[in-house]
């Protein structure tokens, strides 16, 4: 075996790790959410993303956007978004400036659903890392996620 395939298999292993971390977080939380809201993870991720949005210059986002910030496609996102259309959770309006745009806001149901599952959601992902901070494999990555720092 030579140094770079050494190299390779060890980040091939980072990669394993961070993809298992991942994935029980996301499962974690999509059991709680779902248990106690009805929401799965990426219907709370979507409700998140568009409530942070704001009136004015560059307020809103663009489907594309959106499908970045929820780590899904542009088509998955908005059968996802008619879902929640439909649901009574979001409201979607043609833009003022540009008749091609469609603005997608978060209902007053919306906001409430997601206050509610909120905290939810916050303690199932500390249970999560707590749970995977126990396992050698994961706690180097634990304490990375613990100690990112939004700008």
């Amino acid at each position: 075996m030579t140094a770079t395939d050494s190299a390779l298999t060890a980040l091939s292993q980072g990669w394993c790790a961070l993809s298992l971390l991942h994935g029980r977080i996301e499962a974690h939380i999509e059991r709680a959410l779902q248990a106690g809201h009805g929401l799965s993870v990426r219907e709370y991720s979507l409700l998140d993303v568009l409530s942070r949005q704001h009136d004015g210059p560059g307020g809103h986002l663009r489907m594309h956007q959106v499908a970045d910030s929820v780590v899904l496609s542009q088509s998955a996102t908005t059968r996802l978004v008619s879902r929640l259309e439909d649901r009574g959770l979001l409201n979607r309006y043609i833009c003022d400036t540009d008749r091609r745009g469609i603005y997608t806001d978060v209902s007053e149901s919306g906001l409430a659903l997601l206050t509610a599952a909120r905290p939810t959601n916050d303690t199932a992902l500390r249970e999560a890392l707590d749970e995977a901070a126990g396992n050698p494999e994961l706690a180097p990555l634990v304490v990375a996620v613990e100690n990112l720092r939004t700008p």
